[in-house]
């Protein structure tokens, strides 16, 4: 069992972050509440909407619009449950999600590489894929591997289990993956069935997770909710992990996109709570600032780190693992 230092213990002397309180906390929180109740969450997906009913939520299918009753999120809120397992294939490499540990898993999703062999910059490939997991596999600061790319040279509309195959045959670590849809989403879990041995293995020792992103502002895409069901129903991992843009696809404030954010992310996890009370739910961020002269994402800035630390905050404050992207 893999187990990792804890990081944000009180401190008296030295450098640390308190981002906010819990008087601030209370505040995003509420304001939250507010946004879920009165201004909803756009979900393009009939089964998500009957779930969601069936839930106590109100729903307007004129507008795909879903409305929360602040007692449905802080009932799934409280059902989330405050740790788990990423299991991997070799046990030693088994990392506890929850409390005050603290793991690395690299960057994903990347859609091109510099060539190692002459520097240029190309389309990312499956064999990429096969190398960063072989790395990440090698390297004991690394505690999960993460979709590292997107392999360009495969079959666009099913590159996610190309993905999973370089994975899991490269690397004895959890590995998290990006599904897209219901039909990929149940292949992928097939594939890593097989290799835990049987779908009652995967479920007790969850091999796999997956990372879903409400698209800001305060929608749910229908293959977002597609994975955050099925990975549900079968008590596998998911991070829920908004990519909202301060001053491009939320408030320029960041209290104001946090508020977005969170709002977001709880939409999500409501999700998986009303599908299966109890399933596994990772609190994520790669939310930052806008660059507003090049309209670009703006990875490393201290913005994001500032929202990263308020992130990681409100989840301490729900009890929910937390996932902060970065440079």
């Amino acid at each position: 069992m893999r187990r990792s230092k804890a990081a944000g213990e009180s401190m008296f002397e030295g450098f640390s972050i308190n981002c906010m309180n819990d008087a601030a906390i209370e505040r995003i929180h509420d304001a939250t509440l507010e946004v879920l109740k009165f201004t909803g969450i756009k979900v393009y997906s009939d089964d998500a909407l009957e779930i969601y009913h069936g839930g106590g939520c109100d729903i307007d299918r004129a507008t795909s619009t879903v409305y929360f009753p602040s007692h449905v999120v802080e009932e799934c809120i409280r059902a989330a449950p405050p740790s788990f397992v990423l299991a991997a294939r070799d046990p030693k490499h088994d990392f506890v999600m929850g409390g005050k540990r603290v793991g690395f898993c690299n960057f994903s999703c990347g859609v091109q590489i510099a060539d190692l062999d002459d520097g240029t910059i190309r389309d990312s490939t499956k064999s990429d894929t096969a190398d960063v997991a072989r790395l990440v596999d090698y390297l004991d600061q690394y505690d999960i591997l993460d979709c590292p790319v997107v392999p360009r040279d495969v079959n666009q509309a099913v590159f996610p289990l190309h993905n999973y195959e370089a994975m899991v045959s490269n690397t004895t670590k959890h590995c998290s993956t990006a599904p897209f849809n219901f039909r990929l989403t149940e292949l992928i879990i097939e594939m890593a069935s097989a290799v835990a041995g049987s779908r009652e293995n995967l479920r007790k020792r969850p091999i796999i997770s997956a990372d879903v992103c409400p698209q800001s502002p305060l929608s749910l895409a229908r293959e977002t909710c597609e994975t955050i069901i099925a990975y549900a129903r079968h008590d596998l991992p998911v991070n829920v992990l908004s990519m909202a843009l301060a001053g491009g696809t939320s408030p320029v404030t960041l209290a104001g996109t946090l508020v977005t954010h969170n709002a977001e992310v709880l939409a999500g996890i409501c999700l998986s709570q009303l599908t299966k009370r109890g399933a596994p739910n990772i609190y994520g961020s790669s939310t930052t600032m806008m660059e507003m002269r090049r309209g670009t994402a703006t990875v490393g800035c201290p913005e994001m780190a500032m929202l990263g630390a308020c992130v990681a905050a409100m989840a301490k404050s729900y009890r929910i693992p937390s996932f902060l992207a970065g440079s």
